[in-house]
C-alpha cells in the first residue's frame, strides 16, 4: 500500500528537498505552494517520474477557507495521509521598534496560522486510522531568538509549544508529533541577508558552515518512518553546533 506525505512549502528551498527525499523512497508526495508557476510543474513532473502519483496543490496554507477547501480536496482524493510536514514559512525582518502591525500579522500568519489550519484539518484523518506522524519546521532562531526577528522568533517559538502540546493530546491515538529546528541552512530563504550577517553567524556555529537542505530532508524522512515509533514532543536542532 503507498504511503503519503504532505508537505507544505514545498515546491522550494528545504520543502522541495523533503519532497524528492520521500519520492526517492516511493512514497506519494503531496506538493503545496502559493503562486503557480513553471518551476513548480516541472518539479511536479520530476518527482512523478519517481512516484508517479503524487499531486501539487497551489494554496495559501495561512488563509484559513483556502485551507480548508483544498485539505478537504486532498483527503478526497488520496483518502489518507501517513506524515504531514509543516514547512511553509516566510520572513519580515525589521527591528521591533519599526516593526509594523503588518509585518508582525503576516509572520505569524504564515508561520504559525498555518500550521494550526492544515493540522486541524488533516489531523482527524490521522486519528481515524489511529496513525501518522507531524513534522513541524521551527528554526534555531525559536528557540535562541534573532536579531531583528522579534515576529519570526515568536512564529518559529510557538511552533514549538504547539508541537509538545499537541504530541500529548494524540499520543493516544498512535500519532507522534515532533520538530526541527534547522540553522542556517543553504537555501533561497537566505537570499538577501546582507553578506556580513552570514559571516557572523557562521561564526557562531561550531562547524563554521551552512546546512544543506539535504540533509535535513534525511532526518525528517527518518522521523516519519517506523525507526522512530518512540520519538514524540522532541524538538531536535540541526544546526551546526549553534553557540548562542
Amino acid at each position: 500500500m503507498f504511503q503519503t506525505v504532505f508537505i507544505t512549502g514545498s515546491t522550494r528551498g528545504i520543502g522541495k528537498a523533503i519532497a524528492w527525499r520521500f519520492a526517492q523512497e516511493k512514497w506519494r508526495v503531496i506538493l503545496n505552494g502559493v503562486n503557480r508557476h513553471r518551476h513548480a510543474e516541472i518539479l511536479l513532473r520530476q518527482i512523478r517520474q519517481l512516484s508517479p502519483l503524487s499531486e501539487l496543490f497551489f494554496f495559501d496554507v495561512s488563509n484559513q477557507q483556502e485551507t480548508y477547501l483544498n485539505c478537504k480536496a486532498i483527503l478526497k482524493k488520496f483518502k489518507k495521509i501517513d506524515v504531514l510536514v509543516n514547512n511553509a514559512g516566510i520572513r519580515e525582518d525589521a527591528l521591533l521598534i519599526n516593526m509594523t502591525v503588518s509585518q508582525w500579522d503576516k509572520v505569524i500568519r504564515n508561520n504559525l496560522y498555518s500550521v494550526f489550519f492544515v493540522t486541524k484539518n488533516i489531523l482527524p484523518n490521522m486519528i481515524k486510522y489511529k496513525s501518522g506522524k507531524i513534522i513541524n519546521i521551527s528554526s534555531i532562531t525559536g528557540v535562541s531568538g534573532g536579531f531583528g526577528q522579534t515576529n519570526y522568533a515568536a512564529s518559529k517559538g510557538g511552533m514549538i509549544g504547539f508541537t509538545k502540546s499537541l504530541a500529548k493530546e494524540v499520543a493516544r491515538y498512535n500519532i507522534a508529533v515532533n520538530t526541527i529546528c534547522p540553522g542556517l541552512v543553504d537555501t533561497d530563504f537566505i537570499t538577501g541577508v546582507p553578506a556580513k550577517y552570514i559571516k557572523n553567524m557562521l561564526s557562531k556555529t561550531a562547524t563554521g558552515q551552512k546546512g544543506k537542505p539535504d540533509e535535513i530532508a534525511d532526518f525528517i524522512y527518518y522521523l516519519a518512518s517506523c525507526a522512530s515509533t518512540y520519538i514524540t514532543g522532541a524538538t531536535f536542532n540541526i544546526d551546526g553546533g549553534w553557540l548562542c
